[in-house]
């Protein structure tokens, strides 16, 4: 098992103004990724929600895919998250999707771990490379 961490910093916005229209209220969010630290690339993907999280309890589910390098190795990988809160305790799952790598990184299996220190975003990404 390897191990790489680091910050990332994002970015997330609205999708266009009427899609959606007239559905059950779900949040919808593109999100975009800047990673730094060991693993250094981007991250793009969309995200959903429900819930209130003004009163702390919320859900959300992302796919994210990532293109850069990791160490000295390049491709991508798509991430798959899972994420509720509830009465001030939460949840997280990020893992990476079986099957999504690409480039040298075409057989990455493992789990990403993010912390929100001070409203900055870090990384530590726990992950194997099958041999080829």
């Amino acid at each position: 098992m390897a191990f790489a961490k680091g910050s990332f910093t994002i970015t997330m916005q609205p999708p266009p103004a009427g899609e959606g229209a007239g559905r059950v209220s779900v949040g919808r969010m593109l999100l975009d990724k800047y990673y730094s630290g060991d693993l250094t690339g981007i991250g793009q993907g969309e995200m959903l929600s429900a819930g209130n999280p003004a009163a702390g309890s919320a859900g959300y589910v992302a796919i994210e895919h990532v293109t850069g390098t990791l160490g000295s190795l390049s491709g991508s990988f798509a991430l798959q998250h899972a994420g509720t809160m509830h009465g001030g305790a939460s949840h997280l799952s990020i893992s990476i999707v079986p099957g999504s790598g690409t480039g040298d990184l075409a057989t990455i299996e493992g789990k990403l771990k993010l912390d929100i220190v001070d409203r900055q975003h870090f990384y530590e990404l726990d992950y194997t490379l099958a041999a080829t």
